[in-house]
């Protein structure tokens, strides 16, 4: 049954009525009535009951509006369609398209303007050994008065990276050109305020366009991947100027695999991403004394001066306010000294050494990293680069007859990559296994000795096949239940975190918060070991809380959630990316979208019916 509508007359009508709050959506938290007749012009009438279904006639007439016309059609079966159809949907047909993004004449615009950067001219960086990306945009800084395009030097030093803070700005990647027309190669963001391209968001997010046949974005990610390590030296933390020292979690390869079991490219496609994915093994995470350390394992080990440009004033305050005493300065004037180094401080720069590590990887913030990280081998950084070691021998095994010419001296085999895995494996196992507590932490190779902090970072070993049988079983039966909660596992334990300071900074990767990569880790974990009953719980938790927010909070996918809540709505730093718009998200959040289209392809029927009905989990399990 559809209703034409006259939109902007019922959009009033409806807001008037229910959006008690005034924040151009309607929620749990309005106090209306709940309840808005709908009338067209032929008299037909229907009462739309409930915030959900208020919500997406909000949602479906702000849609409407942007299509420029006075009346829509409205179908009642998109007023009421099933809850977990309807995100899913959203996200297949709606959301991975309000994500994406390119740097081209086209695309330019959009990726410059955001709120992180307030200067009058936009700054485009294009690496020194692509000049034809260098012409192109030079080109099209001639018709664009406020963009400036500059060329990077070759060696691209810390110092150098500093200068750039007084005009930071975007860096360029892939273009391609088809039939003389040169555009650039789509890639997704994860949203918000995040409108650029991030290092371990894009793995996730890829998982979700494949899922949803996005093959082409899919390859376009794997493009754009191979363009930063090969023009930037590293998959960045994110395509900006002052990102360009800093990588993070290595996810190359699993991208490669997951992008061939969903579309088959041909064989050049996997030797080019392949020798690029070796490439940056080697030269990213195996360098002695950079994120290689003398035992065998890795650390995060990002370069940097100073304070990351990325945060905002007043971020440091918890450990500028211990210093500026020293230089008889307030904290606002010596943060600003020390900033633009008119200040130097040796310790305070050991400080941030390990702080940009920890944003390094990916886990910004938790105090499981804080002023440590880079004297931590990490279990997640280690079992990233096992899965390396292992997909890159399988690579080798199964599409080259064993037998891959990296270079013209460097052959190499399946063999020799399963080699290295197992040596690592051998050293997770008896460096960061604690067998007493069922936990596996990281280790502090400076103090050899294991950092007791219980992470959800104890899962990664059985999503990358590290842990034995008996190890696996610790892990689900022992350890599992100290992270679960209503809606997923947390970042940590409570444990973990109950002796922080109350007048500390919230860290956002610690508990009660949990985040989409954890969730998505532990599922494949637990099925690679088979525990199929188990990964239906987790999954089921996850996606209920997704569903249950989404339905509650006007189509809401935020970034995060608190656990202890099972919401949204965050106290911690940063808080939460995702839920500021008026009407309707057209994005949702990019691995949170992921994570709800990756799990309903696991979850069983009967559990699917019971999502649907929004079956609270702690009654199921």
């Amino acid at each position: 049954m559809k209703f034409k509508l006259h939109i902007n007359q019922t959009l009033s009508q409806l807001l008037a009525q229910e959006d008690t709050d005034g924040d151009k959506k309607i929620t749990i938290d309005d106090k209306g009535p709940k309840s808005f007749l709908l009338q067209d012009e032929e008299g037909n009438s229907i009462a739309i009951e409930g915030t959900y279904q208020l919500s997406n006639l909000l949602q479906e007439l702000a849609l409407s509006k942007k299509e420029n016309s006075d009346f829509a059609e409205i179908n009642l079966d998109e007023i009421t369609e099933d809850p977990v159809k309807r995100i899913s949907r959203k996200i297949k047909d709606l959301y991975w398209n309000g994500l994406t993004r390119t740097i081209d004449a086209a695309g330019v615009k959009k990726i410059l303007e955001d709120d992180k950067i307030e200067n009058a001219v936009s700054y485009l960086y294009v690496p020194a050994g692509d000049g034809f990306a260098f012409e192109y945009f030079k080109n099209l800084e001639a018709s664009n008065p406020t963009l400036k395009v500059v060329q990077l030097p070759e060696n691209i030093s810390p110092e150098y990276v500093l200068s750039l803070n007084k005009k930071p700005g975007i860096l360029g990647l892939a273009l391609q050109t088809k039939k003389d027309k040169t555009d650039g190669i789509p890639f997704v963001v994860p949203g918000g305020r995040f409108n650029e391209m991030y290092g371990w968001d894009s793995y996730f997010i890829t998982m979700g366009l494949l899922i949803d046949d996005k093959t082409d974005l899919a390859f376009g990610m794997a493009e754009n991947f191979k363009y930063q390590i090969d023009h930037y030296g590293k998959i960045l933390n994110a395509n900006r100027s002052y990102y360009l020292t800093r990588t993070q979690p290595p996810l190359y390869t699993s991208l490669i695999i997951d992008i061939i079991e969903k579309s088959n490219p041909d064989i050049s496609w996997i030797e080019r991403h392949l020798k690029t994915a070796i490439k940056e093994y080697k030269t990213v995470w195996m360098e002695q004394g950079k994120r290689l350390t003398p035992n065998g394992l890795n650390r995060y080990r990002a370069e940097g001066i100073g304070l990351p440009f990325e945060v905002e004033e007043g971020h440091f305050d918890d450990i500028l306010e211990k210093y500026a005493p020293k230089y008889n300065l307030s904290t606002r004037e010596f943060e600003k000294k020390y900033l633009e180094r008119e200040i130097l401080d040796a310790d305070l720069d050991h400080y941030f050494t390990h702080d940009r590590s920890m944003r390094e990887s990916g886990h910004d913030t938790t105090n499981r990293l804080v002023g440590i990280c880079a004297d931590l081998n990490t279990v997640a950084i280690n079992s990233l680069l096992y899965k390396y070691e292992t997909d890159i021998s399988f690579l080798i095994s199964n599409y080259f007859s064993d037998k891959f010419i990296y270079s013209n001296d460097v052959v190499y085999s399946g063999d020799y990559w399963n080699q290295k895995a197992e040596e690592r494996k051998e050293r997770i196992n008896e460096l960061c296994w604690n067998e007493e507590t069922g936990i596996y932490f990281d280790y502090n190779f400076k103090l050899k000795e294991q950092h007791y902090f219980e992470a959800a970072t104890t899962f990664y070993p059985l999503w990358a096949k590290i842990a034995t049988q008996e190890q696996a079983e610790i892990l689900v039966q022992k350890t599992l239940p100290k992270f679960k909660m209503k809606g997923g596992i947390a970042g940590s334990t409570k444990l973990s975190v109950a002796g922080v300071s109350e007048h500390a900074p919230v860290r956002q990767w610690d508990y009660p918060f949990g985040w989409a990569p954890h969730q998505i880790f532990l599922w494949k974990g637990l099925l690679n070991y088979n525990f199929h009953n188990e990964a239906q719980e987790m999954i089921y938790r996850w996606l209920w809380l997704i569903t249950r927010n989404a339905v509650d909070y006007n189509g809401t996918i935020p970034e995060k959630f608190d656990l202890s809540i099972s919401s949204h709505k965050i106290f911690a730093e940063y808080g939460n990316v995702g839920t500021e718009f008026n009407y309707i998200t057209e994005e949702g959040f990019g691995w949170m979208n992921a994570s709800y289209q990756f799990g309903l392809t696991l979850l069983n029927p009967d559990l699917k019916k019971k999502l649907s009905d929004l079956t609270d989990p702690d009654t199921l399990f």
